[in-house]
C-alpha cells in the first residue's frame, strides 16, 4: 500500500511539473494608435503611411469647426490659426473622442508644423486622455521647420508622459517608416 501511494504521489509530482513547465509566461501585444490631425490633407498621408509600417490604428483629430482657407492663411495676424497659435491657452474643440484609449500602448500623434511647434489643437487632444504610462511620439509634416521645437514643447507640456523622440515625416519612404518603427 506504501507502495502505491508513493507511486501515485510521484506520478502526480511528475504531472504537475509537466503542466507547470508547458505554460509559457503570457506576452502582451502592443497596440499602437496612430492620431493626427491634418489641416490641408499633406500630414494624413504621412499618418496613412506610418499606421501601415507600425500596424497601428489610424485615428483623425478632426476639429469641431474645419479649418478653411482663410482660418489659415499665417500671413494674417487676424487667421483663425494666427489667434490660436498667439494663445498658448487655445484648446480648439474636437469631434469624437478614442473610445479605448486604455487599450493602447503606443501613440504616434502627427500634426504639421505650425509656428514651429504643434498646433494647439494637439493639446486639446492629450488633454482629453490620461496617457501616464503610455508611450507617445510625434511626427509632423513641414514645408520648411524641423521637429524639434514641438518635441521640445511638448516635453514640457506634459512632463508625465513616456515621451521618444520625434520625427519629420516628408517625403519618408515605406522602409524608412519601417526602420524608424523598429528603432523605437
Amino acid at each position: 500500500m506504501k507502495k502505491i501511494t508513493f507511486i501515485m504521489a510521484a506520478l502526480l509530482a511528475i504531472s504537475l511539473s509537466a503542466c507547470s513547465q508547458s505554460k509559457k509566461p503570457e506576452q502582451k501585444s502592443m497596440k499602437t494608435l496612430v492620431a493626427y490631425f491634418s489641416a490641408t490633407g499633406v500630414t494624413k498621408g504621412a499618418a496613412q503611411q506610418l499606421a501601415q509600417a507600425a500596424g497601428g490604428t489610424l485615428y483623425e483629430i478632426q476639429p469641431e469647426q474645419p479649418y478653411t482657407d482663410a482660418d489659415l492663411d499665417w500671413r494674417n495676424k487676424q487667421s483663425r490659426s494666427s489667434v490660436e497659435m498667439q494663445n498658448k491657452s487655445s484648446r480648439p474643440a474636437i469631434k469624437g473622442k478614442v473610445d479605448n484609449m486604455a487599450d493602447y500602448d503606443i501613440i504616434f500623434v502627427g500634426f504639421p508644423i505650425w509656428w514651429y511647434t504643434c498646433p494647439t489643437i494637439i493639446n486639446t487632444f492629450i488633454e482629453q486622455y490620461d496617457l501616464k504610462g503610455k508611450t507617445v511620439i510625434p511626427f509632423a509634416t513641414s514645408g520648411g521647420s524641423d521637429i524639434d521645437k514641438a518635441c521640445n514643447d511638448l516635453k514640457a507640456a506634459y512632463p508625465d508622459i513616456n515621451w521618444k523622440p520625434g520625427k519629420l515625416l516628408n517625403g519618408t519612404t515605406q522602409e524608412e517608416l519601417q526602420e524608424w518603427v523598429k528603432s523605437l
